[in-house]
């Protein structure tokens, strides 16, 4: 795989997810630029991420549950 190709997987696995203007949870702009074969390999990516996330958590959470949780407290 190309260097470009590599970071634009990388740049698809983190937990952070913009929202759009009525608050909906939108792709990362790199996702859009992937190739399909590409997309999967990013998913692969995003779920190793979540598991090392999981892994480094005291509480055992990824970064998704950590942004769920706060999005729910008062």
């Amino acid at each position: 795989m190309n260097d470009d190709l590599d970071l634009r997987i990388e740049s698809t696995a983190g937990a952070m997810r913009d929202r759009d203007a009525s608050g909906r949870i939108v792709p990362p702009p790199a996702w859009w630029d992937l190739p399909p074969d590409a997309r999967l390999l990013a998913f692969d990516a995003q779920v190793a991420t979540r598991e090392l996330e999981c892994a480094a958590d005291p509480s055992g959470f990824s970064g998704t549950v950590r942004a769920v949780l706060a999005r729910l407290e008062p």
